[in-house]
C-alpha cells in the first residue's frame, strides 16, 4: 500500500507539473513495487493514456530509469513500450532538449476510430452476397457489390449520412482489407441461371437476416466438401517438409467425405468427416451429435438451416425430409429449411471455411487419416479452430420412402408459395 500511495503521487506530480527538468526521485520502497504487479502495471498504463507527445516519453524515461539495470527490457516485456520511444525520453531527460512533435503530420485518424461502428456495418451488407472462391485457390470472399453499392447502403440502411461518411474510395479500400472483393471474376460466374434465382436469393437474405435478429433462432449452414483422397498425394503443390508425393495417381487407401456445419453469426465450425456415403441419414445423425451442444449454449426455439439442393438433402429427398421432421419433433425445435438458388451453393456461408480448410492443407501430404484430421483441427477460421470428428459409421444408399407415407409427411410440413422446392417449415405440434 505505501509503494502504491508513493507511485501514485509519483504520477500526479508528473502529470501536473513537468517544469523542472531533474528527474523525479523515488524512494526505495518503490522497487519492489515495479517488478512488476498487475497493480503498478494498470496504473502506469492508466497514466499513459492521458498523456501524449513528450509528456508521455517523459513519463516512460522516468519509469525506466527507476527501474534500474534491464529496465528498457521489463518495460518492452511487461509494459509492450517502443525502446526507440524510451531512448529518447532518456535523451530529452539528459539534455533538458524538447522534441518538437509534429502530430499533424501523422496524417488523419483512420475512418472506423471516428465511426467505430462502420466496419461492421460494412460486414452486414456484404457478407449476405458474397461467395468464395469456387476454385478454393485462395481465401479471397468475392461480392457482386461494387463500393458504390457499398456506399449507398450505408446510406439508406444505417444511419450515416455524406458528411459523416468516407469517401467511396475509402470504402473500397475497407472492402479490400476485411477479404472482400467487388470485382467480377469470369470463374465466378455460375454456370445457369434459373428464373426463380432473384426471387430465392431476396428470401434468403430476408430468412437470414431475421433469423440473426431475432432472440430464439439459430442460424447454420451445412454441406460436404468434394471427397479427399488418403495416400501419397500431391495435392497440387510442393510439401512444406520437402516429402515427395507419388508420381501417378493410384488407388487411394482411404476415401474421406467433410461434412460440416457453420454458425455465421459466431464463425464456428463443426466437421464431420466420413469414409462412408454422406447420405440423409449421415447429415441427420451429425444434426443429433451437434444438437447437444447448440441447445445447452443457445437454447434456440428455432432452426434455421441453409443449405443446397444436393442429391442427398434436397427438398424432395423424402429420406431427408422424414428424417428432418422426426428430428424436429423429437427434440421440440422449429425447423426452417432455407436453400440457395441451384448453380449458387457457393454462396452457402460454409463454403467460406471449405475454402479456408483447402488453403490450410494444400501442399500437404495426407498419407494417413489422422493426418488429415489433424490439419483440420489445427485449421482457424477469423481465429476459431473447428471441433473435428471421424465417423466410422457404415450409410447405405438409395433409402426412400412410399409415397403414401411420404404423403403423411408433407402434411407436417409448410412450402412457400410459388418457391415450393427452395424453402421449407417445420412447426412442432
Amino acid at each position: 500500500m505505501i509503494a502504491k500511495s508513493i507511485l501514485i503521487s509519483y504520477l500526479d506530480k508528473l502529470l501536473d507539473g513537468l517544469q523542472v527538468n531533474e528527474i523525479f526521485s523515488l524512494p526505495p520502497e518503490i522497487t519492489n513495487a515495479f517488478q512488476m504487479n498487475d497493480g503498478v502495471r494498470k496504473i502506469i498504463q492508466e497514466a499513459l493514456e492521458n498523456v501524449d507527445g513528450h509528456l508521455r516519453r517523459r513519463l516512460m524515461a522516468m519509469t525506466v530509469i527507476e527501474l534500474g539495470k534491464g529496465g528498457q527490457r521489463m518495460a518492452e516485456k511487461e509494459l509492450g513500450w517502443n525502446r526507440g520511444t524510451i531512448r529518447k525520453g532518456i535523451h530529452e531527460l539528459q539534455s533538458g532538449v524538447r522534441c518538437v512533435d509534429n502530430f499533424s503530420g501523422r496524417g488523419r485518424n483512420a475512418s472506423e476510430k471516428n465511426l467505430p461502428d462502420l466496419l461492421e456495418d460494412i460486414k452486414v451488407i456484404v457478407k449476405p452476397s458474397s461467395q468464395t472462391d469456387p476454385t478454393f485457390r485462395t481465401t479471397k470472399l468475392y461480392t457482386p457489390l461494387t463500393a458504390k453499392n457499398v456506399y449507398e447502403r450505408l446510406l439508406e440502411r444505417k444511419e450515416y449520412t455524406k458528411d459523416t461518411l468516407p469517401t467511396i474510395r475509402t470504402i473500397s479500400t475497407k472492402l479490400n482489407n476485411l477479404n472482400f472483393h467487388p470485382q467480377k471474376v469470369k470463374k465466378t460466374k455460375p454456370v445457369k441461371k434459373i428464373k426463380e434465382t432473384d426471387a430465392i436469393f431476396r428470401e434468403v437474405h430476408r430468412t437470414n437476416k431475421e433469423a440473426d435478429e431475432t432472440d430464439g433462432v439459430l442460424r447454420i449452414s451445412m454441406d460436404a466438401k468434394a471427397k479427399v483422397n488418403i495416400g501419397c498425394f500431391s495435392r497440387g503443390g510442393k510439401s512444406r517438409q520437402g516429402e515427395r508425393a507419388a508420381d501417378h495417381d493410384y488407388e487411394p487407401e482411404h476415401k474421406l467425405t467433410p461434412f460440416g456445419f457453420f454458425l455465421p453469426f459466431y464463425d464456428e465450425s463443426y466437421f464431420y468427416f466420413s469414409k462412408s456415403k454422406v447420405t440423409a441419414d449421415f447429415m441427420i445423425d451429425c444434426l443429433q451429435d451437434f444438437w447437444p451442444n447448440l441447445n445447452q449454449r443457445f437454447n434456440p426455439h428455432t432452426l434455421v438451416i441453409n443449405l443446397d439442393n444436393g442429391p442427398e438433402n434436397s427438398s424432395h429427398r423424402t429420406q431427408f425430409i422424414k428424417r428432418t421432421v422426426d428430428f424436429a419433433h423429437n427434440y421440440g425445435v422449429n425447423i426452417k429449411l432455407a436453400y440457395y438458388p441451384p448453380y449458387h451453393s457457393k454462396y452457402n456461408p460454409v463454403e467460406r471455411v471449405w475454402g479456408v480448410l483447402e488453403n490450410h492443407w494444400n501442399g500437404e501430404i495426407l498419407n494417413s487419416i489422422e493426418k488429415a484430421l489433424g490439419l483440420a483441427r489445427t485449421m482457424t477460421y477469423n481465429g476459431i479452430n473447428p471441433v473435428v470428428k471421424l465417423i466410422e459409421k457404415e450409410y447405405q444408399t438409395g433409402i426412400k420412402l412410399e409415397k403414401k407415407v411420404m404423403n403423411g409427411y408433407e402434411e407436417r410440413i409448410v412450402r412457400l408459395q410459388g418457391l415450393e422446392r427452395w424453402f421449407v417449415d417445420i412447426p412442432i405440434l
